[in-house]
Parts: structure tokens; sequence; C-alpha cells
């Protein structure tokens, strides 16, 4: 008995078509031929050909044209003073709560009440520096008390969710167990980045880090050069986020982050990393900022981060594109341009691969490409038939041209205004009265 086959259907996703023609080879040929003739060598033809693309192949012209328009979106849509202003925020419901309390507590001493509503109208405008005289303020209200521990909560998750995808979401109801857990994780790591940086960690000490604290990476780094390299990117994209802010941003963003999960120790535990992993990987980008525009409440430093990285990958694709062999990933185009971008990208790369491996364009001895003896025949073919299609086909001697001294040449056409060509007077009216008869119309 034979058992029956089951179709497995997967989600559509967009992507080439599947009966699509080939690349039309000889069209490509044809347009880097006349750069050519123009003076152009061909591997400047060929260039040129697959950044303007085709009639319905968008080029490496198009692709960088959105990515200019992704960026200048990216930094008119977003601000940067997202965690910022949930600090305020967080701080003026604390306050209120701890007012509302005051004044509903009848049998609070007046002098302690006293001195509490000083110590309350008297905090400092920058909400850094009231957070800061507030951390020793014994909260009468419940409320506020939990309201300002957010605060301290808020800055240590994106403290860390700068650098470790998911720890904002993931330490949003945490213990103080799953704080020390992050807290070790962050020791063992400095340790195993500093003996790297030394050139002595082993794959042991990596496989025993990952042992202990591979939960913590859902990306899961196989060595030590993934690890590094996975949060050495957004450690980078952090300090040109900070390096982005204004100067008063800056200052009461470090002043808050002391502040992160009630103590300096996660503050200096992300210092030192950062310390290590540019002393790892010195050649990215530590030092570039960027301008955000927009309105509204602004990213928080998680965001903004990963923000960050995407105008990176961004400068990174435009560069790739820019190249003269431009050597892309298609998954990245995918991810920041979409799939109809990364289809034109991998048409691109099709048609350049094609046009290579059919020998239509060669190597010259110098390294440089020309256009092989194979493209020559199919051009020269190729113009032989335009040539004779505009011939007039046999037994037809209808000419638009007199002869070279004027005189005419035997030839027949029908007349057109605006003619100054010599013609048979005689025999035209000869021909017409020919015409006529035999037409019956005389």
């Amino acid at each position: 008995m034979v058992k029956p086959r089951f179709q497995h259907y997967r989600k559509y996703t967009p992507g080439p078509d599947p009966l699509a023609p080939p690349p039309d080879l000889a069209k490509a040929v044809r347009a880097i031929a006349d750069e050519v003739m123009f003076g152009y060598s061909a591997e400047q033809a060929l260039r040129e050909y697959l950044r303007r693309g085709a009639d319905s192949m968008a080029g490496y012209d198009d692709l960088l044209a959105r990515l200019s328009e992704r960026r200048q979106a990216m930094l008119q849509k977003n601000n940067l003073a997202g965690t910022l202003n949930g600090v305020r925020t967080l701080l003026d419901e604390a306050i209120l709560a701890e007012r509302g309390q005051l004044a509903r507590d009848v049998d609070m001493d007046d002098l302690d009440r006293s001195m509490r509503e000083l110590t309350l109208d008297n905090l400092p405008a920058s909400p850094a520096a009231a957070v800061t005289e507030l951390g020793g303020y014994d909260w009468a209200s419940g409320e506020a008390r939990e309201k300002f521990d957010q605060i301290r909560d808020l800055l240590g998750r994106e403290l860390l969710d700068q650098r470790f995808t998911g720890m904002k979401d993931a330490l949003a109801n945490a213990t103080d167990a799953d704080r020390a857990a992050v807290a070790e994780m962050l020791r063992d790591l400095n340790v195993l980045l500093g003996k790297h940086r030394a050139g002595m960690a082993t794959d042991a000490d990596f496989r025993e880090f990952m042992a202990k604290h591979g939960d913590q990476f859902p990306e899961n780094p196989r060595t030590i050069e993934e690890l590094v390299e996975l949060i050495a990117q957004r450690s980078a994209a952090a300090q040109r986020l900070l390096n982005s802010m204004t100067e008063e941003q800056r200052r009461e963003l470090m002043e808050l982050s002391a502040q992160a999960f009630g103590s300096e120790e996660l503050l200096n535990l992300v210092a030192e990393l950062d310390a290590n992993l540019r002393g790892i990987r010195p050649d990215l980008d530590w030092t570039g900022s960027e301008t955000f525009e927009g309105d509204g409440d602004g990213m928080g430093l998680g965001e903004a981060t990963r923000a960050m990285r995407d105008l990176g990958r961004l400068d990174q694709l435009a560069e790739a594109m820019n190249a003269a062999r431009p050597e892309i990933d298609l998954d990245e185009v995918a991810d920041l341009l979409g799939q109809d971008a990364a289809t034109s990208a991998k048409a691109l790369r099709d048609l350049e691969k094609a046009l290579r491996d059919s020998g239509m364009i060669a190597k010259g001895e110098q390294g440089t490409l020309r256009l092989s003896p194979k493209a020559m025949r199919m051009l020269g073919k190729e113009l032989l038939g335009n040539a004779t299609s505009h011939l007039p086909s046999p037994g037809n001697r209808d000419s638009r041209l007199a002869g070279q001294t004027g005189e005419p040449t035997g030839g027949t056409r029908a007349w057109e205004f605006g003619d100054t060509a010599p013609w048979d007077t005689t025999r035209t009216i000869t021909n017409a009265i020919q015409r006529a008869a035999g037409a019956g119309e005389l």
C-alpha cells in the first residue's frame, strides 16, 4: 500500500520570481559597449550600468538613495531624551505622591512634616541632582518609594539594554537575586575579556563562561571572537550615542547612571566592560555622533543605541555599494531596506556574475576588464542585423536620396510636404494617369 504524501506549506515571503526570465546579457553588453564607444573602460562601463540599473531592475544608485532616505527619516523622527523624560516623569509622580501622603497623615509630627516638605520644596531643578539628593530620603508614602525605586531600576535596565539584547524586558520585575546575577556575569565577563585582551584567554575559559552565563546571551556565540563582536558593536554604538547628546544631557545621564540599581557598582562594571572592548576593537567607530531632530518623548537608551547601530549599519552598507565591486550582505539589505531591496541587490549581483561567467567580459593582460571576442562577435551580429533591417526588400528601388550630383536615381517614393529633391514631372504625371485609368477613375 502506498502511503499518502503530505504537503508542507510555509508562510509566503517575497523574493525573486522563480518563473522570471534570466538576465538579458545581450542588452547589458550593448549598453556597456555604448559606454566603451564614448571612451569608458569596460570596467567603468560595467560599474555604471550596474549603478543605473535596467528597465525593470533598480540599480545601486537607487538602493543608495533608499539608504539615504531611511537614514534621514531615522534622524528626523527620533530624539535622545527618552530616558531622561522617563526619569522626570517618575520623579514628578513620586514627589506628588509624597506630598499627598504628608497632607493626609494627621498623626505625623509637625516638625517632621515641615522638614520633609522643606526637602521637597528645595529640590534642585536638575533631575539627576534631585535623584541624588533623594537617595537617602525616608519616604512616608509607599507609592512614592516605589516610584523612586523604579527610577533606579529603569536606569539600570536601560544601561544594560544598551549592550545586551532584551535585558530591559528581562529585568522588568527583577529581584535582588536577579540583579546580583547580572552583576556577577559582568564581573566574569570583564575577567574573560581582560584575559582575551592580553592574549591569555583559552577556549576552556570561554566554555566555562558560557556554561555559567549562557542563558543571558540568546544569540549563543560559539567563540570568544563572536562574543566580542556581538558586544563591541553595541558598546561602540552606546558611546556614539553619548557623543550625540548635548553637554547637559550627557552630564545628567552620567550622574543618573551612578544611581542605577541603587549603587555605582553597575556603572563601574559597564565602564570596565567598555574599556576592555575598546582595547580589543579600537577599529570600531567610538568617536562618531549624530544629530537627532525628532519631537515627542524620545527613545530610551537601549532603543537609541540600537538606532545608532542601525545608522552605522546603513553607512557600512552604503560604503559597500559604493565599492568598485560591491560585496553586499543580502540579509543586511533585507533587514534595513526590506525584501524587495534585497531582491534588487541579488538581481544586480547575479547579473554581474552572469556577465563575467558568460565570457562576454574578460580580463586583459593588465588585469583590467575588456569586451571579449565573443561579445564583439555578438555586437557585430546585432549591428549587421540592424543594418540589414533598414535596407529595401529585393526588387524595390525606393530611395529617398538623389544621386551624388543631384540627378534623379530612377527610384520611386511617396511625396511628402517639404521635399526639395528633384523629381521627374512627366513620369510622375504619367504614372498617376495610368493608376487612375486602371482603377476606372477616368
